[in-house]
Formats: structure tokens, sequence, C-alpha cells
């Protein structure tokens, strides 16, 4: 049988499921970008919301591209169940805090009228780093990206997710309606204020004046998100049917640990994420900051790595003692170029990460860590890089990082085999790896070309340039496992 709200009394005993009337939550909440992280990090952390009493902050998601969770979804009324996994322990819970899902492109106006009711009063994002259409080292909106010129063409019709934004919000404003806060949940420097400075620009194209509206009116707080969420595989799917005594056709599985910091600007109201954990602060910056450089910047550089040397798994490769190893030394570059926020000591916070990492529970593909890396590098590795060069100190670990993501985009491991690529400048990326790797030196130059990854400054960098073509000749040459150890001295 399926997972619905009429066979709720059908679930196993130990699954907890939602204590309150569904029917009466109204939708406060519009989210774009339905991924397996929202549905184990905000829409759980909602779900403790409504299970205390509210009613006005359920979630309306949307998909800005397949239409595939939705149809599992869907028929289960929106339900599903998230997995919360530690070694040895699950513990099930069906989530009931979606009202209902959308498609943007099958029906962006339906989705431009649900993020322009007045009932919306958040409009949050998880649509990954590439989902902003934006510039990764600048952060300044790209106004040559496709979805971007279809929506300055056809604004009433976007396609990407700040084209959705601008349209909604100047409906809202020509309707006399208080903007919603926009709530960026996504890996981006300061992302409230970069998904302000792409929102207004992309609205000032069409409209100065609605661009300065958004710049001065819209709230934009600032975020911290922070739970290791691996994709959902067929083995979950099995294990979680058979434990739930019903078939979900889509569960999420994440770890227990889950935090969510949140600067606190909603001029229109605000669910009390705080009795499920989440923190309030006036700044952002110090925790996303340790955040991004200590555990992303970690993940990136471990899962090309890794994947170079056969570990198809974060917890395989945390577990390998030359990783872990290398794990503390990358760590001890990091932490000499960050202020860590109250309460935080790093040291303790790096022997937290190396623990999350060896969950096996969690089978996080390294192959998932590594897409979309143009998109990443920038603020995972390289601006940990620049503030390390800036003060003379050592970069060779993170280096080695950046060698491993352009050792991993040749598309060829070191057995030989095929890599599958995915990366929105998979185009460009490819023809500066297109001649192999028969000269690391070359290919390291033609991939630091690229400016909308590296900047103007780190190419030419008298240290950084010379460092990264010594760290790829030694991946070309020796492999992975070889360079882990002459890096660690």
């Amino acid at each position: 049988m399926r997972l619905s709200a009429a066979r709720l009394q059908h679930l196993r005993p130990h699954v907890r499921r939602p204590n309150y009337d569904r029917a009466a939550v109204t939708p406060g909440i519009v989210h774009l970008g339905l991924g397996a992280f929202h549905r184990a990090h905000q829409a759980v952390m909602t779900e403790a919301v409504l299970r205390a009493g509210a009613r006005d902050w359920g979630i309306l998601a949307a998909s800005l591209r397949s239409p595939a969770t939705r149809d599992a979804l869907c028929p289960q009324g929106g339900l599903y169940t998230f997995a919360e996994r530690e070694d040895g322990t699950e513990r099930l819970q069906v989530i009931g805090a979606l009202r209902g899902v959308h498609v943007a492109p099958e029906d962006p106006e339906a989705l431009l009228a649900a993020m322009s009711a007045p009932t919306t009063r958040i409009v949050s994002l998880t649509v990954t780093e590439k989902g902003y259409c934006h510039d990764p080292a600048s952060g300044a909106l790209d106004e040559s990206h496709p979805d971007i010129r279809h929506d300055l063409a056809l604004p009433v019709a976007p396609r990407s997710a700040p084209g959705f934004l601008v349209e909604a919000l100047r409906r809202r404003r020509a309707a006399g309606t208080p903007p919603f806060t926009v709530l960026s949940c996504d890996n981006l420097p300061a992302n409230g204020a970069t998904t302000r400075a792409i929102t207004a620009r992309l609205a000032a194209l069409q409209d100065p004046d609605l661009g300065a509206w958004i710049a001065g009116e819209v709230a934009f707080p600032c975020t911290m998100v922070d739970r290791i969420v691996p994709a959902t595989t067929e083995e979950d799917r099995a294990r979680i049917d058979a434990a739930l005594g019903l078939q979900d056709a889509w569960p999420v599985v994440g770890e227990g640990f889950r935090q969510w910091v949140i600067e606190d600007h909603f001029p229109g109201g605000r669910p009390e994420w705080e009795m499920a954990g989440a923190q309030f602060t006036a700044d952002v910056a110090a925790f996303e900051l340790a955040k991004l450089r200590m555990l992303n910047g970690a993940h990136s550089a471990l899962a090309y790595l890794g994947y170079l040397a056969g570990h198809g798994t974060v917890a395989e490769a945390a577990a390998d003692p030359l990783f872990a190893a290398y794990l503390e030394a990358f760590w001890a570059e990091v932490m000499p170029n960050l202020a860590p926020p109250p309460g935080l000591d790093l040291r303790d916070y790096a022997a937290q990460l190396l623990a999350r990492f060896r969950n096996r529970a969690l089978r996080h593909q390294t192959s998932q860590i590594a897409m979309d890396g143009s998109q990443k590098l920038p603020q995972r590795l390289l601006g940990t890089i620049r503030a390390a060069l800036a003060e003379g100190l050592p970069v060779g670990c993170l280096v080695l990082g950046v060698a491993g993501w352009m050792r991993y985009m040749v598309g060829v491991d070191e057995a030989g085999g095929a890599i599958h690529l995915r990366d929105p400048m998979i185009a460009e990326i490819s023809r500066a790896c297109a001649p192999g790797l028969a000269d690391p030196a070359a290919l390291a130059d033609r991939l630091l070309a690229i400016p909308a990854i590296f900047g103007e400054d780190l190419p030419r960098h008298p240290v950084f340039r010379p460092a990264v073509q010594a760290a790829l000749a030694g991946l070309v040459a020796r492999g992975s496992r070889a360079a882990l150890r002459e890096a660690l001295g």
C-alpha cells in the first residue's frame, strides 16, 4: 500500500507521524527547489513548528526543472518519510509540512500566483549554487545566462529562480501587497546579500525603479544550513518501505546532526524555528564562513581526491587513515584564516566533522559532492586560499584539493575508467581539458584561465599558479594516494 493520509494508521508503531490536522494548515512559505536537502532540513524543522500548534506555516514547494519529485509525492498527498541515520540506529518520521507541489516549467503562472498571494510571507530557496545564474567568482548576475536572457525577454513566464522572485515581487508591489522575505538556504557566501544583489540587478534591467525597490525594501536575511543529506538510493527505499509497512516513493535520508543559523530579519513574520533548534542572530557571517571553508571545503577536496583513489563514499574515504590525516592537515591550513563564531572551538569542530564524515549509515557518494565544482570552488576553497596567501600562510593541502578538481574534470579516473561529469560550465571546462594529461602545467593554465571560477588574480599569483601546476603534475604522475603522502611530508 502507498503512503497517504488515509493510511497513516497502517504505519508501524515506531514511526512518528503528523499529530495535527493537515487540512487546517495554510501555506505561509513557498519554497523553490524541492530537493532532498530541503525535505530533510527546513521542512523537518517546519514540521516541528506545526506539531507545536502553528497552522499558518505550511509549505508550497516547487521544482524549477523536473516533475519527478511532484510525481512521487502528489499521490501521497505530499507526505514522505525522513530517515535519520547514525551508525547502528535509524529513526523514521513522516513529514506533513508540504501542502502542495508545483512544477514551474509546466505552469509558471500557478507558481507566480502562489508567490504573489498575500498569505505567502516567506519564499525560501535551495536551488544549489548554479540555480542563481550568477558568476561564482564575483557573485554578480550572469546576464548572458540563457535563463536570464529568457526572463528579460519574457518576464511574465520566467524560468530562473531570480526571474520568479522578480516577477512575483513586481506583482506584489503593483497590488500594494507587502513583499515576502527571501530566504536563501544555499551555500553561497553571504547568501542573503548575494541573492539580493542578483535579484535587484535582474529587476533593474527590466525596470530601474523596481530594482531600487527590491534592493531597499525586500528582506534577504543570511543563513547557514548544515545537515549531510545523501541522495536516496533504491536500497534506501526498500529498507524504509519495510520499516514503514507502506510504500514511500521518495523518502529522504540524513544524519542526526542539523544546524540552521538565521539572520533575524522577517518583516512579515516567521515560524518559531528555534523550537526545532534553529539559532537566530544578528550576524551569520562567522558561522557561514566556518561551515563553507571547513565542512564544504573539506567535502569537495575529499570528494575529488577520494574518488580518484577509488573511494565511492565520504565515509570510506574519511575512514582511510591517509585521507583522515589529509583532512587534519587541510583543516590546519583553514583555521588560521577564520574568526570562530561565538561558542565554537574550531579544533573541536574539526573533530566533529571527521566523526560526521565517517558515519557509515550515510552512503554519501563522492561523485554527488563532486558535481558542479565550478560553482563550488570559489567559496569552498579559493576564498580560503586567497586569505592564506595574503598572510603568507601554507596552502599545500588546499591547492591539492583544487588540483584534484582539475584532474577529475579530465573525465578519466586513475584506473582508466570514464567519469560521469556534471557541471553547468562543462562545455568550457571540457574544451580546456580536451588535450588531456600529457602536459599537466598547460592543463592547469587552461583551467586557471576561466575567470568565472578563478577570477583575474589567482592565475597571476606567483605562489598559487606554480603550486597548482606542481600538485596537478604529482596527481597525474603518481596518483592521488602518493600525492597525499607528499603533501603530508
